[in-house]
């Protein structure tokens, strides 16, 4: 894959602010369930620099591999909480929006396992991986997971 343009170059400024955004929103909530949800989303998107990304922040957090081979078949696979199940029911639903109304049916269990301000942050959170996997897949990034780490720190310098 060839970049067709670093974003962080080219809106230096806003980017930062995204960046900015993006980091207060992922720690709004419990680590292991934020990257669950940026995995899911980035899988659905078929984002690989995410993916890649987020497994590996995943496991650097502890994140057991079973769960992480798991996770695009979660509805079947007995490892998750409700609560996790309910965040990436949701995630799934508004990732895809267009395809129909499975948010209706995602948040009754949403709204049992997250107050009104966890699920603010949660719908955030989709809204965020969902953005960083449209740049991603629109101008071909590939960014390896340290490398990350450097863009990162740069970012909110």
């Amino acid at each position: 894959m060839t970049a067709r343009l670093d974003p962080f170059a080219a809106a230096p400024s806003l980017m930062k602010n995204w960046f900015s955004i993006s980091t207060a929103v992922a720690s709004s909530l419990e680590p292991s369930l934020i990257e669950l949800v940026k995995i899911r989303a980035s899988q659905i998107n078929g984002c690989a620099n995410c993916i890649n990304m987020h497994t590996a922040e995943a496991r650097a957090q502890g994140e057991t591999e079973q769960r992480i081979y798991l996770l695009s078949a979660w509805r079947e696979a007995p490892c998750y909480t409700d609560r996790e199940r309910a965040a990436l029911a949701w995630t799934e639903a508004l990732t895809r929006l267009s395809e129909g109304d499975a948010h209706e049916r995602a948040y009754p269990a949403l709204e049992t396992e997250f107050t009104k301000e966890e699920q603010v942050k949660l719908t955030l959170m989709i809204n965020v991986i969902n953005g960083w996997n449209r740049l991603a897949v629109g101008f071909g990034l590939w960014v390896e997971p340290a490398a990350a780490k450097a863009i990162a720190e740069k970012a909110v310098a």
